[in-house]
């Protein structure tokens, strides 16, 4: 061996060497790496969860069981709170950091933000109206419809090309709410067109915020984009409910539902965006997706058990073929295999630690799956005007008022 390849030699061997010497600077100076999150990602998941299904199920009843009859004016509430705390958050907080990066002007705010914004508002003020008219367990099978309407929104302004396999996976999704649309009892047609506007409405969001965020300046999560949106969103609504509710509101509508109750209300749906921040950055978006589908039955058994809601088989039928078509359109033919492939190793699994574990789950879905199926089959052998005095006197042959 020569000098140079000597030199050589000892040269890789010392900067093989040097990767694992330790530095020579001064440790000071070397920014530490954050601390590992200690909460669970399952937690994000049960308290996204929570939060849109309390949110959903207290809109509910602050417009119908409350009385409160101005959906218009309780969007520009939440909207309006939501851009003062989302200011406050930019100057207090690093949640907001993010909106540093995106390189926003006055010409891009007009030409992309606010079309967004009046779409928004639409989408909003269409959903809040249909709970006037439609139970939580009817709307949120509506719903499932968006991914369709967002499908072909795309097709329609150019941003995909049409797929005929693409539509073919999502009409399982349209099939299913078709069936629960026809199995519905308490069909308000006033509110089903309000439920499809809604439906119309935020699809054509979704094509233009998908549009906004194809450039990698323009990457926001949830909450910056809620700083951009709601605003111009709030004062849009604003406009629309000085118009139509502002005329018609009195004190006492207020009173009669508290404005402490109006206040929490306010922030648990910003809670709820603030939530959705959190999980996506702890999962994904796919896992997002996924929860909504389970936020979804959740509120339909909610629904059920709250106002005594009627759903019928053919219903729970048709929502249950949607439900299917939707995560088949979501994860696709592979990703299902994979994910069946993976519980059911895990299923074994806990079969074999937990033994008990796994029998109290089977036993929970169970009981679960078979109060909903006597749910929606009670109504078909209740009478309507059921009076038990009535019954007695009857089956023991007395009369009497």
């Amino acid at each position: 061996m020569t000098t140079k390849d000597g030199e050589r030699a000892s040269g890789e061997v010392l900067a093989r060497n040097s990767e694992h010497v330790l530095p020579l600077s001064n440790p000071g100076l070397v920014k530490p790496l954050p601390p590992p999150s200690t909460l669970h990602p399952a937690l994000y998941v049960i308290a996204w969860i929570t939060l849109s299904s309390t949110v959903i199920l207290f809109n509910k009843w602050i417009l119908d069981t409350a009385k409160f009859h101005f959906p218009i004016l309780l969007t520009t509430w939440h909207l309006g709170f939501a851009t003062l705390m989302t200011q406050i958050l930019a100057r207090t907080t690093t949640l907001l950091d993010d909106r540093k990066t995106v390189k926003m002007t006055g010409r891009i705010y007009l030409r992309a933000i606010l079309p967004i914004g009046i779409f928004f508002s639409l989408s909003l003020i269409c959903g809040n109206l249909t709970y006037l008219y439609l139970s939580v367990a009817f709307i949120q099978m509506l719903k499932a419809t968006t991914p369709v309407a967002v499908i072909v929104a795309s097709w329609a302004m150019g941003l995909s090309r049409p797929n005929f396999q693409t539509l073919f996976n999502v009409s399982f999704i349209v099939l299913g709410v078709v069936l629960a649309s026809f199995g519905e009892i308490e069909f308000v047609l006033i509110g089903f067109l309000f439920q499809v506007g809604g439906i119309i409405f935020e699809a054509i969001r979704l094509v233009l915020v998908q549009r906004l965020l194809s450039g990698a300046e323009y990457k926001m999560n949830p909450l910056v984009s809620l700083y951009y949106f709601a605003p111009i969103c709030a004062i849009i609504n604003g406009i629309v409910s000085l118009i139509f509710e502002v005329p018609k509101l009195h004190a006492a509508d207020i009173w009669n539902v508290g404005v402490w109750t109006l206040l929490v209300n306010a922030m648990l749906a910003f809670a709820l965006n603030v939530s959705a921040v959190f999980l996506i950055g702890k999962t994904s978006s796919l896992v997002l997706t996924l929860c909504g589908v389970l936020k979804d039955i959740l509120l339909v058994a909610a629904s059920m058990l709250i106002w005594g809601t009627r759903v019928m088989p053919l219903q729970m039928i048709g929502y249950s073929v949607a439900l299917g078509g939707l995560i088949y359109y979501k994860l696709g033919a592979d990703k299902m295999r994979e994910y069946r492939d993976r519980m059911r190793r895990l299923w074994d699994e806990s079969g074999r630690a937990r033994l008990v574990l796994r029998k109290l789950l089977v036993l929970a879905a169970t009981t679960v799956i078979l109060l909903l199926t006597l749910g929606a089959l009670a109504p078909r052998y209740l009478p309507q005007q059921y009076d038990a005095k009535q019954y007695l006197r009857s089956a023991l042959g007395k009369k009497g008022p």
